[in-house]
């Protein structure tokens, strides 16, 4: 089903995705979108139709809200369904020889070891160690193998990591 758009948000560009997500993040998004459709979308109909009731749509300010309320609710439905539609599930497996999207990552930089796993944009964290596989650490770590060095550059400053472990 295609919802009609507003001419202003036909020139909305459409936010682009990056497809691997883990099955956690994959079964928030399904909660979410049936929370969506199930829960929070019957009210907004019911209080746009409620609203309508009321008659004169040109002055009722209310109604306008409301509506705009849901067709936003609506686009969100559409982009989350989209979004899981076209997904890829990261499943880790046991090779540990070579990073692999979902791996723990242990590196050393300047005799410091920090612990990375690299996963899909829609689940970094870099505060909690998940980066981005499209991340310059993330994209220069993926492929690699135990003892490999990589070098990146970060604010013009060169950065050289050995990966100690591979989880």
């Amino acid at each position: 089903m295609q919802i009609p758009k507003r001419k202003s948000e036909q020139n909305i560009k459409r936010k682009t995705f990056d497809p691997f997500i883990t099955q956690t993040k994959y079964d928030q998004i399904k909660a979410e979108v049936d929370k969506m459709k199930n829960t929070i979308r019957p009210k907004l109909a019911s209080e746009v139709k409620r609203l309508a009731e009321l008659g004169d749509f040109s002055e009722n300010a209310e109604y306008q809200i409301a509506k705009g309320k849901l067709r936003g609710l609506n686009n969100r439905i559409l982009e989350f369904e989209e979004q899981l539609k076209h997904c890829e599930i990261i499943k880790t497996n046991n090779n540990n020889q070579v990073v692999e999207l979902g791996n723990f990552v242990t590196v050393e930089s300047a005799g410091k070891q920090s612990t990375y796993q690299i996963l899909g944009s829609a689940e970094t964290n870099p505060d909690t160690g998940i980066i981005s596989r499209n991340s310059p650490l993330g994209s220069a770590l993926l492929g690699k193998k135990i003892c490999d060095q990589v070098e990146i550059i970060l604010r013009d400053k060169t950065t050289n990591f050995k990966i100690i472990s591979i989880k």
